[in-house]
């Protein structure tokens, strides 16, 4: 597109001259020129043509200067529009002064046409970098924006409620997630499956970002869909959302998944563990045990893979806390990670707690620990309690 350049001067000669020098680039399309006789003409083209993109101004000039035109030019805060001040060699002062409050540059008359010419192109060079540097922060926030919107939908496809059932049993359960981004990989769920059975989820897909979200969504989804088929087991349900899972996956994506079904009667739980961190058991007495580590690989990986049924129960009281590797990993500024050690010494204090005090007290010790370190993983808790 052609470069816009007003030209603002009582003289009327100036308007020829200019034409006359910058022909061939009139020609050609790569300059327009403008023509205004005082500063006040020269506004009225400004919001005739606000995309102008240099003002060329004499200073000596009637009814509005040049140096108060330069003032109502600097109240537009445009900084993509360059003004070259004109003035004769001995009217340095008002120069000076043009320079002060934010002129690009200067011309003295009788001016030099080759050296205007030069001047222009170094405004032109300027007004590139700033137009590029607006476009850039343009796409930035358009990104913010958009990252907003998905850190909002992804916060929305997570259940906030208890599943309801008819008959009744009674049974606590708390989540969180604190993403490392705007959106992260974590996810959590939990869903009816019949009338005596409870779905619940926890899983950290690799990578970060939109790529890990859009991933995340995908998984939930697959294992939301297998899981209310009601006669697989949690290891049946792994199995299908892993074939579905590894026909969409992509640059090498996987995610860790630890899947139980939880019977709301007799508190019997089915689970199986895809390559995820073990969840604890607190027991109403405070004892605090661990599941066995995973021996069955993460979801995504391979179509062809097996997994394992596990089996435990939850007694009256007892506690199933279960967490991304965010918790035991999140690292201080001496880049200690807080271990499973201290994970473990937090749940031990939470004898009795219900699934919300149980992970905000884990949560406030990973703070404490933490300090002011910046956040680099997801971190997610699920917490269910036998209530009876």
């Amino acid at each position: 597109m052609a470069v816009k350049i007003l030209s603002v001067d009582d003289e009327m000669d100036l308007e020829l001259l200019l034409t006359q020098y910058f022909r061939r680039k009139i020609r050609k399309g790569e300059y327009e020129f403008f023509f205004a006789h005082n500063g006040i003409e020269a506004l009225k083209l400004l919001l005739e043509q606000p995309d102008i993109d240099i003002i060329l101004s004499d200073i000596n000039m009637p009814e509005m200067d040049g140096l108060t035109l330069l003032t109502k030019v600097n109240e537009l805060r445009n900084p993509a529009l360059k003004c070259i001040m004109v003035s004769a060699y001995g009217d340095m002062g008002n120069i000076r002064t043009a320079m002060n409050n934010g002129a690009f540059d200067f011309a003295t008359k009788p001016i030099d046409l080759d050296d205007l010419s030069v001047t222009i192109e170094k405004a032109i060079e300027q007004i590139s970098f700033v137009k590029k540097s607006q476009q850039e922060h343009s796409q930035l926030e358009m990104i913010k924006t958009d990252l907003a919107v998905a850190a909002e939908i992804q916060q929305a496809i997570l259940p906030k409620s208890m599943p309801q059932f008819d008959n009744e049993v009674a049974f606590d359960l708390a989540q969180m997630m604190h993403p490392a981004k705007d959106i992260g990989g974590d996810f959590y769920d939990f869903f009816k499956i019949d009338d005596d059975r409870m779905g619940v989820v926890i899983a950290d897909v690799s990578g970060k970002g939109i790529p890990a979200a859009i991933f995340m969504a995908v998984s939930r989804t697959m294992i939301h869909i297998s899981g209310f088929q009601r006669l697989l087991t949690a290891s049946e349900c792994i199995s299908a959302s892993n074939k579905m899972l590894c026909k969409e996956s992509v640059d090498n994506m996987f995610v860790t998944v630890f899947y139980a079904i939880y019977n709301t009667k007799t508190g019997e739980v089915n689970y199986c563990n895809a390559g995820h961190n073990p969840p604890y058991v607190l027991r109403k007495d405070g004892h605090l045990e661990r599941l066995p580590n995973s021996t069955s690989t993460m979801m995504g990986v391979f179509d062809f893979m097996g997994f394992e049924d596990n089996y435990f129960k939850l007694d009256e009281g007892d506690m199933l806390v279960m967490y991304t590797d965010g918790v035991d990993e999140a690292c201080n500024r001496q880049d200690e990670e807080f271990t499973d050690e201290r994970l473990e010494a937090a749940l031990a204090e939470c004898k009795g707690a219900t699934c919300q005090e149980a992970i905000d007290t884990v949560l406030g010790k990973v703070k404490e620990f933490v300090g002011d370190a910046a956040q680099s993983d997801d971190i997610t808790m699920l917490a269910l309690k036998r209530l009876s």
